[in-house]
């Protein structure tokens, strides 16, 4: 295990790292936090200082942009509903099913490795064992995780340090949790404040196994041995960046144009003041006096003048179009301004305006299945261990459906056509049934209402019967053919 002293340099040398720094900044944007919160106006006064000016307005208001574009992403990728992680064999279909698509609680973890994946460039799921005994996954906030390898080459951390505050309301004091895991064993220390780095004695067994639970009916301590460290890392790029980075700086001239109307707005409102002999010897206190008590001494030959100020709106709200354009361009994400009247939207449209999320998705998705990979192999094993059975990775795939809006009224238009374009087939078909053969017709019978027809074949009538038999299928198509008539006019008029 590895010595306090060592502990605590890797987490001081972790966070002043150069890729965490960066994780920060993601995650400041992604809660809405940007830089114009820090935004300050100055001025050159007279002896040729700067001075903060703390006179004129200065709103200060982000605008979440990237907030929405991970969160499009996250929903985009997980809005299938009948789940993800699949396997054509049934009956390890029922127990992938136990660990992922009937686990609402695994949806909402890998939920938040998506969103801290692209946010912050990175994120961690922790694997543990849950009450049934039977591994779960939790989310780790990569702003807490420190891989430690024993060679700068190594591939797999040699040991993972996790730690993350606790807070005590009562005593205000701030506890740092910190958890040292090697591949066989996890060591658990404690930090008050900002003092030393001490073994954690509210824990009976420190250090410990990975898994240690008690059995009820001998209340013995059992310990289960693992290979390896339960830490398993989601990158965004291969360079560990947050998908902030080509789009921060559109935000910030956002913001900065967003906000620098409003300024405009409240300034302009309290007019110009030109005045000539002014009687006093302070520049500020005339100001102040104008903004609060509405009057100032001037001479006999003075004057005071109020004018307004054109605002500079157009080239302002050109400029805001143009960057909320390019947010949504650059961060490959669905703008639905875009979609002004979904009523008068095409589906082609739709379609058109998710490509560039569509794109972004696709990508995400490649390293999601490899990270989902590594999760895979430990559900296998377990349940390998469990079951005596012997499933390979190739036994599972992931089939990721996306839910794209529509336009409805244009989905019922095209249902009413294919009813229209069925009933003339049938029609044809009834037609030509005297100069067909039986077989042949009841094939042809087959193709319209998708049915099989070699579950039928040994079910045919008799060539004597074939007449009742198209007067039997005649009733039939005809009564398929005016319930979806029905059905498509139905959805017509109630769209309109």
């Amino acid at each position: 295990m590895l010595a306090v002293e060592e502990i605590k340099r890797f987490i001081d040398d972790d966070a002043a790292s150069q890729k965490k720094k960066l994780a920060e900044i993601g995650q400041k944007y992604y809660d809405g936090d940007h830089d114009i919160k820090s935004y300050k106006l100055f001025y050159v006064n007279a002896d040729g200082k700067v001075l903060e000016d703390t006179t004129r307005s200065n709103v200060k208001i982000s605008h979440p942009f990237f907030t929405e574009l991970v969160d499009q992403a996250v929903q985009y990728i997980l809005s299938g509903s009948d789940g993800f992680i699949k396997s054509d064999i049934p009956e390890l279909q029922t127990e992938l099913d136990k660990y992922s698509n009937e686990d609402e609680d695994f949806i909402a973890e890998l939920s938040e490795v998506l969103t801290g994946s692209q946010v912050k460039g990175f994120e961690y799921m922790h694997a543990y064992k849950n009450p049934d005994n039977r591994t779960a996954f939790q989310c780790a906030n990569s702003m807490g995780v420190v891989e430690i390898k024993a060679k700068d080459t190594d591939t797999n951390a040699d040991h993972v340090i996790y730690w993350y505050v606790d807070r005590e309301v009562r005593e205000q004091n701030v506890i740092k949790r910190i958890q040292v895991w090697g591949k066989r064993e996890v060591a658990f220390y404690v930090q008050v404040n900002n003092g030393s780095i001490e073994m954690d004695i509210s824990e009976k067994v420190n250090p410990r196994p990975h898994t240690l639970y008690i059995r009820g009916d001998d209340g013995k301590a059992y310990f289960e041995e693992s290979s390896f460290i339960p830490f398993f890392r989601m990158d965004n790029n291969k360079k560990w960046l947050s998908s902030l980075k080509p789009i921060k700086s559109l935000i910030d001239d956002y913001d900065m144009m967003a906000c620098g109307l409003t300024n405009n707005i409240q300034d302009a409102s309290e007019y110009l003041v030109v005045v000539s002999g002014f009687q006093g010897d302070s520049l500020e206190e005339m100001i102040q006096n104008a903004k609060t008590k509405k009057h100032m001494g001037v001479d006999e030959n003075g004057g005071v003048d109020f004018k307004t100020v054109d605002i500079p709106y157009e080239a302002r709200k050109v400029k805001l179009e143009l960057d909320e354009k390019n947010i949504y361009r650059f961060g490959m994400g669905l703008n639905t301004s875009g979609l002004k009247d979904t009523a008068a939207t095409t589906n082609i449209a739709i379609k058109a305006a998710y490509s560039l999320l569509d794109l972004k998705c696709s990508k995400i998705i490649i390293r999601l299945k490899q990270f989902l990979r590594k999760l895979i192999k430990v559900v296998l094993d377990e349940i390998n261990a469990v079951n005596g059975t012997d499933y390979q990775q190739k036994d599972v795939y992931f089939d990721f459906k996306h839910e794209i809006m529509s336009n409805e009224q244009e989905n019922a238009q095209i249902k009413q056509m294919e009813a229209q374009t069925r009933q003339a087939e049938v029609e044809t078909l009834l037609n030509v049934a005297t100069h067909l053969d039986n077989e042949t017709f009841m094939q042809l019978i087959c193709e319209q209402l998708d049915i099989d027809y070699e579950e039928i074949k040994g079910k045919l009538p008799d060539p004597e019967e074939a007449e009742n038999a198209v007067k039997d299928a005649q009733g039939v198509l005809d009564s398929v053919v005016v319930e979806d008539e029905q059905t498509a006019e139905g959805n017509t008029a109630g769209i309109s």
